[in-house]
Order: structure tokens, then C-alpha cells, then sequence
């Protein structure tokens, strides 16, 4: 298989025919505007984040949701929100180069599953289409709300699908995000729910479904062990064109990051952000295709 360098993974993102989907790698380099912390992004800093500094049981610090769940079931749902509005609503973080190079260039789709605002921030002064996961809400068949920026303001009340422009770039959302209101998906039950009814197919929007046919995708700062989020990509992508499916970076791929994404069609590129944005001439590593072909495919 042919090898791609990082320009023409660029050119593809800036074009629309490649869409970024941002882990939460894709925040390194971000910051506290007034103490210099990190902004806590993966599983484990946001657990010490939820739990004032310190570390939770050995048997919760596997993965944020689990903690999370633990959360709301001692102190309810809202407190596990509360957290996340604090955090990501409240306190101000400086922009990470990833979204610095973003901002500048606005491709047409976008998939964030981290829960901050800085994609939104990204298109402050560009009309959008905002489509955020909602998980155990009554009165709806759908797991998603769609809201419109008009270039200044988020729209009061959510938008139907039939008023969606089409023109606009398309900022996806699925474990929400603190604006124009909160909506989280956090808690154990948030993603039994939201995966559930996004294997139904009531979690994207129908012209989302046919917007997304053909399209190549390209993983930043998503590590993929962690079931709950590879549930969630798997789906998302869906139709997703072949020859692959996908470009992930990955520094030192793990065997079960490389037997999932040789299933799932993805290619494992054993670089990170930095490297792509700063536009190395050189071609990346050997595609995953050709780096384990020796490997039997027997799970993740």
C-alpha cells in the first residue's frame, strides 16, 4: 500500500475529504490561563481533576466513565455535570497548537470527543452546525441536539435536522460539551445508553448518514484501548471510504491498538500531533497494513 506523508494528510483535512476526529491528545499544549496546569483531557487526569487532586480506588481509576458512574451514584448526576460546567465552562484554558491549526483552516466536518469548548471557540466568528450526544433523556427519539451559530451566538433553542444549512461546517460533538448549555455524555450509563441507540442509528443525524459516505478520517490524540471508545468511532464512522478507512497517530502503537485498527481498516501512523503540524516533508512510518501482516487477527 502506497505511503502518505503528512502534507497530503493536510491538504485532505483543509480539503473536507479527510475528517480530524480529536481525542484528548488533541489538547496538549493546553494550559490554565492562571495557574499553567495542563487542561485535564485523558481518563486519568480527569479523574484526579473530579476527585480534588487525588487518585480514586484502583478499580475506578480504570477509565473516567467508571468514576463518573461512581459519582452519580453517591452524590446523583449533577454532580458529575457540575464538574464538567467548572471545568470546562468556567475556567479558561489557552488554545492547543492542534487547534490553533484548526482555527486557521476550518474544515467542513469535524468529530470531537473530548467534552471543552475549544473547537467551538475555533469557529467564534464562523457560522456553524453544532450536533451534541444526549444520553437517557425522555421526550425524544434521538440521541443527539443540534443547535446553529450564526457567527456570534449560538441559537436560543436546538434546530430541527430539515433546518440544518448544509454550507456550513459541521462540528460533531458526541460527549457534548458545557455551550451553549451542558450536555455530557459521562457515567457508565451515559455510554451504555448513547451506544446503544448509536448501534440503532437514532445518534446521528440522517443527513449526517449520507454526508459521511466515503469519507477518510484521520485519528489525533486518540489512544484506542479503551472499548467504550472504540464502540463510539466504530459507528461514527461508518461508510467511511476504503483504501483505508482511516490514518491514525499513534507514537509506540500497543499489539491491541494494532489488531483493532488492522480490523477496522485504519492505518497506524507512529507519529504524533507535533510532527504532523509541523509539516515534515518525509514520509511517516510504514502503514499499519504492511507493519503486521505477520499478526493474526484473533481480537482485541
Amino acid at each position: 500500500m502506497a505511503e502518505i506523508n503528512f502534507q497530503t494528510l493536510k491538504a485532505g483535512v483543509e480539503a473536507g475529504d479527510i475528517v480530524p476526529y480529536l481525542g484528548a491528545g488533541a489538547l496538549n499544549g493546553s494550559s490554565h490561563f492562571d495557574t499553567d496546569d495542563p487542561i485535564p483531557a485523558d481518563s486519568d487526569s480527569l479523574i484526579h481533576a473530579m476527585n480534588n487532586g487525588k487518585p480514586m480506588a484502583p478499580r475506578l481509576m480504570y477509565e473516567f466513565a467508571r468514576a463518573a458512574m461512581d459519582v452519580e451514584l453517591k452524590r446523583g448526576r449533577s454532580a458529575v455535570n457540575r464538574f464538567l460546567d467548572n471545568l470546562y465552562g468556567e475556567q479558561r484554558w489557552t488554545q492547543s497548537p492542534l487547534h490553533a491549526w484548526l482555527a486557521g483552516i476550518k474544515p467542513p466536518y469535524v468529530i470531537d470527543i473530548n467534552r471543552d469548548t475549544q473547537l467551538q471557540e475555533s469557529y467564534s466568528a464562523t457560522a456553524h452546525t453544532l450536533i451534541r450526544g444526549i444520553a437517557r433523556v425522555g421526550g425524544t427519539d434521538y440521541r443527539f441536539r443540534i443547535h446553529h451559530y450564526d457567527g456570534e451566538k449560538y441559537s436560543e433553542k436546538e434546530i430541527d435536522q430539515a433546518e440544518v444549512d448544509p454550507a456550513l461546517p459541521i462540528l460533531f460533538k458526541p460527549m457534548g460539551s458545557p455551550l451553549p448549555d451542558s450536555t455530557y455524555i459521562a457515567s457508565d450509563a451515559d455510554y451504555v445508553d448513547y451506544i446503544t441507540e448509536l448501534m440503532g442509528g437514532f445518534a446521528i443525524p440522517t443527513f449526517l448518514k449520507s454526508y459521511r459516505k466515503g469519507k477518510q478520517y484521520l485519528f489525533l490524540g486518540l489512544r484506542m484501548n479503551r472499548d467504550t471508545e472504540r464502540m463510539v468511532l466504530s459507528d461514527i464512522i461508518y461508510a467511511a471510504g476504503g483504501g483505508p478507512a482511516a490514518w491514525a497517530l499513534i507514537p509506540n502503537p500497543n499489539d491491541k491498538e494494532r489488531r483493532f485498527c488492522k480490523k477496522m481498516n485504519i492505518e497506524i501512523i507512529e507519529a504524533d500531533i507535533e510532527d504532523l503540524l509541523n509539516e515534515t516533508d518525509s514520509p511517516p512510518q510504514a502503514p499499519v497494513s504492511d507493519a503486521i501482516a505477520s499478526v493474526e487477527d484473533v481480537g482485541c
